[in-house]
């Protein structure tokens, strides 16, 4: 039986573990000040100047390369916001028993009996495709990048979620009372729903004109903390696995804008002209 100084060594190596963990989930994100100093280095002082035109020469196999060397140009803010993510996590993973207890006792004996992924992953699919499908009926320039960058993100982050989830194998909430199971399961660290829903959802957010920006972040943000409650809800993920998707889709989604839309100004307005008013849509790609 291991003596009480072994199980305190046990416990500190696991919670150092947790925590490396945590850190290595978002190292694939690429905050925006880390892509101004590379594309800068990439393409010069040109680039600066004709954000736009830059993006859409770079490429998906160009983005994909910054994306997943981005920590080798972070910068001390950079790497706050790394130190910000991980200690949310530590602090949501404190509260994972807590968190599924309350769902079990919710949603009683039948909790996680049926994954529902296919539902929960839905409203992210709609929101991508209606997103598509108005810029395509406006015929929209900025529309189609908006759209490219929530995709780029998706698939970015998605591919970094379940590559981190195949190494952690993490056993979720339907298959073990313990939150501390890892390299035994199937694998639910990060969430990939959550991820691809912050993803799609802060383009959303923070894209497109400020006259809005308030309805878009309802719809964007709501998008990821709606996914999130539903991930718990159906008992397929711990909290902690909810906020390092939520980290690494945010984080992915700023790395896409600023790729795809610095330098694009949109603008409505209201022109009063004889017997009446105008409405103008005005988009600087300049």
């Amino acid at each position: 039986m291991p003596t009480p100084p072994d199980r305190a060594r046990a416990r500190l190596a696991r919670h150092a573990l947790q925590t490396l963990m945590c850190a290595l989930v978002l190292l694939p994100c690429a905050p925006v000040r880390a892509q101004d100093a590379q594309t800068s280095e990439a393409t010069g002082p040109a680039a600066s100047k004709d954000g736009a035109e830059g993006s859409s020469a770079r490429g998906l196999g160009a983005d994909a390369k910054a994306y997943f060397t981005a920590p080798l140009h972070w910068t001390a803010s950079d790497w706050a916001w790394l130190g910000a993510s991980v200690a949310a996590i530590g602090i949501a993973h404190h509260y994972d028993s807590d968190v599924r207890e309350h769902f079990i006792k919710t949603e009683g004996a039948n909790a996680g009996a049926s994954s529902k992924d296919l539902e929960d992953f839905a409203p992210t699919v709609v929101v991508l495709g209606a997103t598509w499908l108005y810029a395509g009926i406006e015929d929209s320039s900025a529309g189609h990048r908006e759209t490219y960058s929530m995709f780029e993100a998706l698939l970015l982050s998605g591919i970094s979620a379940e590559a981190f989830k195949f190494a952690l194998g993490r056993q979720g909430p339907n298959e073990t009372d313990g939150p501390n199971q890892w390299f035994k399961g199937s694998g639910t660290f990060p969430s990939v729903h959550v991820t691809a829903a912050f993803a799609v959802g802060t383009v959303l957010a923070e894209s497109g004109n400020d006259e809005f920006r308030w309805l878009r972040r309802l719809l964007g943000y709501g998008l990821g903390a709606g996914t999130a409650y539903l991930r718990l809800k159906h008992n397929q993920h711990w909290l902690s696995d909810t906020v390092a998707g939520a980290a690494l889709g945010i984080s992915s989604a700023h790395f896409t804008m600023n790729r795809h839309l610095a330098g694009i100004e949109q603008r409505v307005s209201v022109v009063p002209v004889p017997g009446g008013a105008l409405l103008t849509y005005h988009v600087n790609l300049d």
